[in-house]
């Protein structure tokens, strides 16, 4: 994990997240910044739907989409929502380390069994459905996914200032992952 930056004083951030949302999120959760009042969103945050994860920050800070993975290619109606209508002009991408979507396929035979036991599938459904969907949301390692993801958010969008972040569930940090 070189590629990360520990966020652990103000000083800390990079001058081009400085006095951002995303420096903001930052002192928020890393440094425990009091809280201020917001009345509208200031940035949209994309992370993972792991339920290992919780931000601290303020109410009506952010919007957030949490998605596997942190994969926010099937929500771009979202993305675009939170920014023209939201008015946000900032995103904050958040991946985490033991993300489930790495390595969808060591995975296949108990998603297989939860369908078939919890949800009351047939196996072979089951196993079709995964075969069919868990290429489209694999996304190898969190690192390399959450810088690939930012590049192709920057062009989609490319007024917008996109941030990439890990979230270590290990020490319950963020980091900004290191582009260089």
């Amino acid at each position: 994990m070189n590629h990360l930056l520990a966020i652990n004083s103000a000083q800390d951030i990079p001058d081009q997240y400085r006095d951002t949302p995303v420096g903001l999120l930052l002192e928020y959760h890393n440094l425990e910044r009091p809280f201020e009042s917001y009345e509208k969103a200031k940035l949209l945050v994309g992370m993972c739907m792991d339920n290992r994860k919780h931000l601290h920050m303020p109410d009506n800070f952010a919007f957030i989409i949490r998605t596997g993975g942190a994969n926010l290619r099937h929500s771009e109606f979202k993305v675009s929502f939170a920014i023209s209508v939201g008015g946000v002009n900032t995103i904050a991408l958040i991946g985490h380390t033991q993300c489930r979507m790495v390595n969808l396929i060591s995975q296949k035979k108990q998603f297989i069994d939860g369908l078939v036991k919890v949800a009351g599938w047939d196996e072979q459904s089951a196993e079709e459905h995964f075969d069919h969907f868990a290429p489209t949301y694999e996304i190898g390692n969190e690192v390399d996914f959450i810088l690939s993801e930012v590049k192709r958010l920057r062009l989609r969008y490319p007024k917008i200032l996109v941030a990439p972040l890990l979230y270590r569930v290990e020490d319950s940090r963020l980091y900004l992952i290191n582009e260089n």
